[in-house]
């Protein structure tokens, strides 16, 4: 019996999101892009992030959450 070649995916890391990327509920910034496992993304604010979070889990093949950046403070400019 010939055994089949052991086989390895990598996925490729999501590009950052934009002020141009806009949630699909309401319109605001996107600070979460859900990529789905039947294929296609989809891209939410934070509330509707968190609103849609347990749902979201379920249909999601990979989650790209920036919502740390709502609480980060601006590194000072000399």
């Amino acid at each position: 019996m010939k055994e089949r070649p052991e086989m390895t995916t990598t996925v490729a890391p999501s590009a950052p999101l934009t002020a141009e990327d806009r949630c699909d509920r309401c319109g605001a910034q996107a600070y979460l892009r859900v990529e789905l496992t039947t294929g296609g993304e989809l891209l939410f604010c934070a509330h509707h992030a968190r609103e849609h979070g347990d749902k979201l889990k379920e249909i999601a093949a990979h989650v790209h959450d920036e919502t740390h950046r709502l609480t980060e403070k601006p590194t000072p400019v000399d």
